[in-house]
Formats: structure tokens, sequence, C-alpha cells
């Protein structure tokens, strides 16, 4: 039985010394990641990221730790530190679990912090609309201004705006309940007020009527209505960011053995993690990033499994906390490999149901277990997910059917895996075992989204956090 969907289917200081640091070091981390693991259960990575799900017109991204602005990219991974501008003609979305934020023209904003409890930005100036779902126990969501910060209170529909001098913001609050907190004050402002809040120490502070809705409104409750009308929701945890892009791009069928599978619309001899380029992401390391709209949700969570010739992907449980990570695959090699050709490679290829996924970044045991049993639909089908020394004895599905090779230096710099990518032959792969993590080095051009781009007209203003003070 076939089920279709409706459609087919703080800023960072640090500068780029810092990147330039941690490309020396990189060979030396690489050899150490798999013995620190089993070893030191603290600085896991978080288990939540922001997707950079929608880019409209000029959007300028800056990552952190580097001082090069970059042309923004959707499906690019969004975490603490990291900075968005949108020009004139600009709008940009982020989607993290239950909660997306949206940028108008204008703007600018730092993902102060974001990490498994609290998702924190640094709005300097333009608009934001923040759409919140749910606000799960212990989470906390709030934006700092130069004025004053917004702490959000409970689902619900805001709209924040700072002008460019940074004199004043306006908080509307259309759904929902919010505090507005600054150096000796504080106001709750609840549905259907606004507030606005001008100068600082202290600002002054007043009701303001509500405004009309502009189109920048207009175009955010349409995505929250996309959202909401999903049918994937049927299948995919609520929390998993770009799950709202199935229904568009592909549709659900049943599959005796293994229930409810997504099936894109790919051509024949598509394989899953071909068609993109690798970034470096900290603290991940080696991140995927697809090129097809719907590339997030499908790449990041759950196993990709092979039905005769075609692809589909299995989501994982329904759980409240899905746990993101850079790229479900098992690379091969080992300090690069060579079958035949006259250049190193680096490979790798999907993980197939029940396989287990081990990370080549820092984690603890823990870590290990739970991004395996929150991405695979049956628990009982992991193997062995505790003993890392066990990577090479798993049984891979696709290792000799759907293995991707590129030149090293290809994927050390993130370029198209595609047009880089070398045909080998099942027995070549066969004779190559699988590596705990890629024998490459990044590149300044791996670390950054897009092209380079002039740095947009930004500035650096004093923001008020929660505690009121300077941000």
């Amino acid at each position: 039985m076939n089920q279709r969907g409706d459609w087919t289917c703080v800023r960072s200081n640090r500068s780029g010394k810092y990147f330039a640091a941690v490309l020396a070091g990189l060979a030396l981390l690489a050899a150490c990641v798999p013995a620190i693991s089993q070893d030191d259960s603290s600085g896991n990575p978080p288990a939540r990221i922001a997707r950079l799900s929608v880019v409209k017109g000029n959007v300028s991204f800056l990552r952190a730790g580097l001082d090069q602005w970059a042309q923004a990219t959707p499906n690019f991974p969004v975490t603490t530190g990291d900075r968005l501008y949108t020009d004139k003609d600009g709008r940009a979305e982020l989607q993290a679990g239950f909660f997306a934020v949206r940028m108008s023209a204008s703007s600018d904003v730092t993902v102060t912090n974001l990490n498994d409890e609290t998702m924190q930005f640094g709005l300097e100036e333009g608009t934001l609309r923040i759409s919140l779902y749910e606000l799960p126990s212990g989470n906390s969501v709030e934006v700092d201004t130069p004025n004053g910060a917004i702490t959000v209170q409970s689902p619900g529909r805001y709209r924040i705006d700072t002008d460019p001098d940074g004199d004043r913001t306006i908080v509307t609050v259309n759904r929902g309940s919010v505090d507005v907190t600054a150096e000796g004050f504080s106001q709750s402002v609840n549905e259907g007020q606004a507030f606005e809040l001008r100068g600082q120490n202290p600002p002054q502070a007043t009701t303001a009527p509500m405004p009309s809705p502009d189109g920048f409104d207009e175009w955010s409750e349409e995505r929250d209505r996309r959202r909401e009308s999903a049918t994937s929701t049927k299948y995919v945890s609520p929390g998993t960011p770009g799950f709202d892009d199935l229904d568009e791009y592909g549709h659900w069928a049943v599959v005796d053995e293994w229930g409810p599978i997504w099936f894109p619309p790919v051509a024949v001899g598509w394989v899953p993690y071909r068609f993109g380029h690798w970034a470096w992401i900290d603290p991940w390391g080696w991140t995927w990033i697809e090129d097809e709209p719907w590339g997030f949700c499908s790449f990041h969570y759950g196993r990709w499994v092979r039905i005769g010739m075609t692809w589909g992907w299995l989501p994982g449980p329904i759980v409240v906390s899905p746990v993101y990570a850079p790229a479900f695959v098992a690379f091969l090699g080992g300090p690069g490999f060579s079958i035949g050709v006259s250049i190193d490679l680096v490979g790798w290829f999907p993980l197939g149901p029940g396989e287990p996924f081990f990370p080549w970044y820092h984690y603890s045991p823990e870590y290990l277990r739970v991004v395996n049993v929150t991405n695979i639909r049956s628990v009982s089908n992991i193997t062995n997910i505790t003993n890392i020394t066990n990577i090479r004895d798993v049984h891979y599905a696709y290792k000799t059917v759907a293995t991707t090779a590129v030149p090293k230096n290809a994927f050390s710099s993130g370029q198209p895996v595609a047009h880089q990518a070398v045909k080998l032959s099942p027995e070549q792969i066969a004779r190559v075992p699988v590596t705990p993590h890629p024998a490459a080095n990044p590149t300044m051009r791996a670390a950054t989204p897009g092209k380079a781009v002039p740095a947009p007209p930004v500035r650096s203003q004093r923001l008020v956090a929660g505690s009121g003070a300077a941000g």
C-alpha cells in the first residue's frame, strides 16, 4: 500500500588565525580521535543544529572563526558563532528543532548560542520573525538587541524590529508571550500586544500599536502553514529540520520489510552522498552538503535503503529530540588509498538500515549509543555500536554497490563530488578496508558555505543579553 504526500513525494571574536591553527593541528587530531573518544565523555557535539533552509536574494554568511564572508547556500548547517546578513533584496530562514527564525531584508543576525537547551540570537539590525512550534521543558529561546533582550515564554509567533542605528526595537507578539528585559527593566508582553524600547541604559519603554501585516509577515505565515500541513509528520520526528520538504519533492510508500520509506525523484543511477560536496564544520569536522533542496534531513538523520534498483530514505523512530550527524557514511582506506590510479583517493558509502555509525569526531560511548538509536528504526539490528575497533568487522550492505571516490585534493577543498568522482570496480572497492576517518585535512575553501563575497555593511553594536549584561 502506498502513502503519498500532497506534493510529488554571541558573534565569534575568533579570527582566521584560529582556523589556520585548526588546519595545522588536524593531522594530529585525526590520529587521536579514536582513542580519546573512548576515554573522555566530555565535549560531545550538540544533538541540535540549525539548517539554512531558505535563501532568497543576496544573503551573506560569516562562519565562526573566519574573517571572510561568503555567499549563503541552502542546506548549509548553522551553529554557534555563525553570522548572517540579508541585503536589500534578501530573505533567509533557519530551522532548528521546533523553531524557525526568518530574516527580512537588511537584517544582521548572529547565532550567539545553539545547543540542546539554548537558542540565542543577536539582532544587530533588521527584522526577525520567530515561529516556535513547541517549547520543550528546560529549553530557552532568546533574541538580544541593542535595546534589550527578548526571551520567549511559550510557543507562538513573534516579530522583532531593530533600527539600523540601534536606537529602537519593537517587539510584536502575534501569539504566545515574551519577557523583555534590559538594565533595571523587565516587562511581559502577551498575545496581541506590541512593545517599544528606545535608547539604552536604561531604555525608554512604552506600549506600541499592533502593526499591520506586511509581505514579510505573510511569507512567514505561508511557511508556517507549509510545515503544519506536511504529511511527513506521520513518519518523521517533527523536531527534524527539513522534514516539511519531503512532501513536495517525493512520495512515501510502505515497504513490507521496512515500513514507511520516502522516495525522492531522482534519475536512474543516482546514489546517496554523491551529488553535493564535503565541508568542514566544527565540532563535527567533515560534513556532507547535499545539492538537492530536499537533501537535509535525509542525509543527516535516518538511513538510506536500496530496494531493487531504487533508493529510498528510512527515517529513524519518532523521538522528541532527534540527533543530528554530519553524514551517515563509512569511509574507505587509510592515509588515502590508490587502486590502479596514480592519485590518492578518499572514498565513502552510505550506511544501510541497522548498520552502526562510528563518528570521525570526538564523542563519548553514550553519544555513540544515542546517535545510533535515534536514527535507526529497528534498534535490535544495531551491531556492536559500543566498540570502535569493530568498525571493520561490520558487514556493510552498500560498500561495493554505492561507494563514491574522489581525488583527495577535491575532497579536501570541498569541490562538487559528482564532477570529480573516480569510477572503481566492485572488486577494487572490496579490497579497500573501512577506516574510522578520512585522511584529509580541509582547505579554507572547505570551511566556507559558498564563494567569497565582500563584507556587507555590518556594524558592531552593544547587545543586551537576558541577564541585562552586554552581549
